[in-house]
């Protein structure tokens, strides 16, 4: 933290680490929401003064923020010193409190909430702004996918932007309608498999044609179309339009990796990072907070994964394909999940005929219709260390591995519990 902030500052921040530090020590989680909302009540504009020593990155989308996150923060360790809210705290006291304690210099990679970016973005006037994707998610909260996208592209196009690169992925139309509004923009074939939320241009409303094999897409009403990567992606490959490609070796599973590395990657450029070297910093990676983790719980080989939406839904569903073992699938439906758990019926459960299933959760009943409806064989447990039990004892054999799926609350419940290592 610099000295040249103004003495309000400067006692906000403290008295944000003092409550932080209490937190820590009741036992009450981490502080850094609780301290950031302190540090924001003494300074409504710390956020702002705090930013301003930091050349910053944004990350913001639906799916893939806290992965994208951690590989871009890996990345841009190459460099120097980074700061970041790497636990996901993702509104502004979050930002505020992953700022507060950093060095001066150091760079900032922000995962942030994608309802509050256009809030937050003018405050921190970031160096670049990667936006991911945009479907639905937390329906009680942001169900109007085009309304959000509108507010993007509003704050891309902001006088506060100057300067500033916005690397966007090209293949889902909701973001890429609201990234070409900016004056500087790095185009990624990051992908988009869910396409259901992005039926309609959001620049006229008319229907909008995906190619079938899933490499473009047009407006069939204004002509709005999916603007030329500079980025993209192969199974195993890396390449930039310029004709340069480097190797792609991942430990973390499945093709929305690959892209949330293609994202990183361009986001890092703008910082003077080398592909190669970030490429090789991020492929030391082997999960994040828990996501992609194998371990064993009770006994029984896991592998940990979160999906909390139909898109994300889509992609966990990709990588799962290569087992044959049971599934546990845990559903909540609290503040952080969104109180409405119908997206269920968007998640194409069917794929999972062959495999048997378990639900868990607080809306584990719920699931369990959806999977009878999809034919799906399964029982339904109230915890998920005894759903795990019960999926263990389907085994082909006892090697076989056990994917748990969980969305977002259910998901922290059990890797709360879970050794470090």
């Amino acid at each position: 933290m610099t000295a040249a902030l103004p003495a309000r500052t400067r006692v906000a921040a403290g008295l944000g680490r003092f409550t932080s530090s209490l937190s820590r020590r009741l036992g009450r989680g981490d502080g850094s929401v609780i301290g950031g909302r302190v540090l924001l009540l003494v300074d409504p504009a710390a956020l702002g003064r705090l930013a301003a020593g930091h050349p910053a990155v944004m990350v913001s989308g639906t799916n893939g923020k806290t992965t994208t996150t951690r590989l871009l923060t890996a990345a841009l360790a190459t460099i120097g010193p980074v700061a970041s809210n790497l636990r996901g705290a993702n509104m502004p006291a979050g930002l505020a409190s992953a700022l507060t304690d950093s060095e001066q210099s150091a760079r900032a990679v922000l995962e942030v909430d994608e309802a509050w970016l256009p809030v937050v973005v003018g405050e921190v006037r970031p160096k670049v702004v990667a936006l991911l994707n945009l479907s639905r998610d937390q329906l009680d909260r942001n169900n109007e996918v085009r309304s959000l996208s509108r507010s993007w592209r509003e704050a891309m196009g902001a006088d506060s932007m100057a300067g500033t690169t916005v690397v966007a992925n090209a293949d889902d139309p909701l973001t890429a309608w609201a990234a070409s509004a900016a004056a500087d923009v790095t185009w990624v074939a990051a992908g988009q498999p869910w396409t259901a939320d992005a039926a309609g241009c959001p620049a006229c409303g008319a229907q909008i044609t995906f190619s079938p094999d899933g490499d473009g897409w047009r407006c069939d009403g204004c002509g709005f179309s999916r603007p030329e990567p500079d980025v993209r992606f192969t199974t195993d490959e890396l390449l930039f339009a310029d004709g340069r490609r480097w190797p792609l070796q991942l430990r973390l599973p499945g093709r929305a990796n690959r892209a949330n590395t293609a994202m990183a990657v361009a986001a890092a450029v703008p910082f003077g990072v080398d592909p190669a070297r970030a490429l090789a910093a991020i492929a030391e990676t082997a999960d994040v907070d828990g996501r992609y983790r194998s371990l064993d719980i009770d006994g029984v080989p896991c592998r940990l994964l979160l999906a909390k939406n139909p898109a994300g839904w889509l992609e966990v569903l990709d990588i799962i394909s290569d087992s044959a073992g049971p599934v546990v699938v845990g559903i909540n439906a609290r503040i952080a999940d969104g109180h409405d758990p119908s997206w269920l019926w968007d998640v194409p459960f069917e794929r999972l005929r062959d495999r048997f299933v378990v639900a868990t959760g607080e809306r584990s009943h719920d699931l369990a219709v959806r999977l009878h409806y999809a034919e799906v064989e399964h029982d339904r447990v109230d915890s998920v260390r005894a759903a795990i039990g019960v999926a263990a004892s389907a085994r082909a054999n006892r090697d076989q591995r056990v994917d748990v799926v969980a969305n977002y609350t259910s998901f922290m419940a059990l890797t709360a519990g879970l050794p470090d290592d």
